[in-house]
C-alpha cells in the first residue's frame, strides 16, 4: 500500500456517497494501531470499551477522560493512514457544551481526528457547538453502552414503530446540528439500512446489519481474545488464520465486499 494516502473526512463522505464500504475497528495502543494500519483498516476507534477489555470493568461508565487521553496518544503514535476517532467518556460532556468542548479539544490535542458521543436529542446543542468550532463529531445512537442501566440491559433498540421513528428523528437532528458521522449499535438491520440510505453522512454499524456505510467491531472480540460469550454480531476472524495481521485483513476484506455482517447471522 505504498500509494496509500491518509484517510480524511471528505474521503469517508465520498465512500459513503459511492457505496464503498468503510472498515473500522477499536484500537487502544501503538502496536495494534500500526498493525491495523498495515491491514488497511480505514478508521480506528479509541473506544471507552477499553474499560471492559483492558481494565476488566463491567461497564464503560468508570472510564475517565485521562484514560481516553492516554490511549488516544498511544494509538496516534502508531498511525500513518487511518482516521482516528476517540470516545468522549461518561461524565465528560453531559453538564454543558463548554465542558464538552474542553474534553473534546483535549482528545484532539492528543491526536484524535474526530470525537464520538452517545445519545440523540439532548446532544444536538453540544454537537452544534463542537462542529461549529472545528471538531468533527460522530453521534452514537441505538444501544448506548454508557447508559446501559437506563436502557434496562443489553437490548436491541428500535424494534417498535415508536422507537424506530425516534431514531430516525434523532439521526436527522444530529446531522442538522453538524454531525459528520453516525454510529448505530444493536438496531434492526432494516431500520439501519433505511437510515443509511437517507443519510448525507456515513453511518457505521455494530450489530446493525450490512446496509450501513461501514462496520466496526471491538478488536478483542473479533480476534476472539475476549473471554466468555460474545454478542450475536461478533465473528471470530482469527479462525483458520495463522496471524493477527491475517485475521484483521480478513475482516477488512469481508467488510469491503459486503460479506460481513450477514444479517441473518449477525443482525437483528
Amino acid at each position: 500500500m505504498t500509494d496509500r494516502k491518509p484517510m480524511t473526512l471528505p474521503r469517508l463522505a465520498q465512500m459513503h456517497a459511492s457505496g464503498e464500504k468503510i472498515a473500522m475497528l477499536t484500537c487502544y495502543d501503538a502496536a495494534f494501531a500500526s498493525l491495523l494500519d498495515e491491514a488497511g483498516v480505514d478508521m480506528l476507534l479509541i473506544g471507552d470499551s477499553l474499560g471492559n477489555v483492558l481494565q476488566g470493568r463491567g461497564s464503560t461508565a468508570p472510564v475517565s477522560l485521562d484514560d481516553m487521553l492516554y490511549h488516544t496518544t498511544c494509538v496516534r503514535r502508531g498511525v500513518k493512514y487511518a482516521f482516528v476517532v476517540a470516545d468522549l467518556p461518561f461524565d465528560s460532556y453531559h453538564v454543558s457544551k463548554e465542558e464538552a468542548w474542553k474534553s473534546a479539544a483535549a482528545l484532539v490535542k492528543a491526536g484524535a481526528h474526530m470525537v464520538k458521543l452517545e445519545g440523540g436529542g439532548w446532544t444536538a446543542e453540544t454537537v452544534r457547538f463542537l462542529s461549529e468550532r472545528g471538531i468533527p463529531v460522530c453521534v452514537h445512537l441505538g444501544f448506548t453502552p454508557q447508559t446501559v442501566t437506563a436502557l434496562g440491559g443489553f437490548k436491541v433498540q428500535g424494534r417498535d414503530e415508536e422507537s424506530a421513528a425516534r431514531m430516525k428523528r434523532e439521526s436527522q437532528q444530529a446531522v442538522q446540528a453538524g454531525a459528520a458521522m453516525l454510529l448505530y449499535e444493536m438496531v434492526p438491520a432494516a431500520l439501519a439500512a433505511e437510515i443509511t440510505a437517507a443519510s448525507p453522512v456515513p453511518v457505521i454499524g455494530i450489530g446493525a446489519g450490512v446496509g450501513c456505510s461501514g462496520q466496526v467491531l471491538v478488536l478483542h472480540d473479533m480476534l476472539n481474545i475476549t473471554p466468555g460469550r460474545k454478542p450475536r454480531f461478533v465473528k471470530d476472524f482469527m479462525a483458520g488464520k495463522d496471524s493477527v495481521l491475517a485475521g484483521v485483513k480478513g475482516y477488512v476484506d469481508e467488510v469491503k465486499a459486503g460479506a460481513f455482517p450477514v444479517n441473518a447471522v449477525h443482525g437483528f
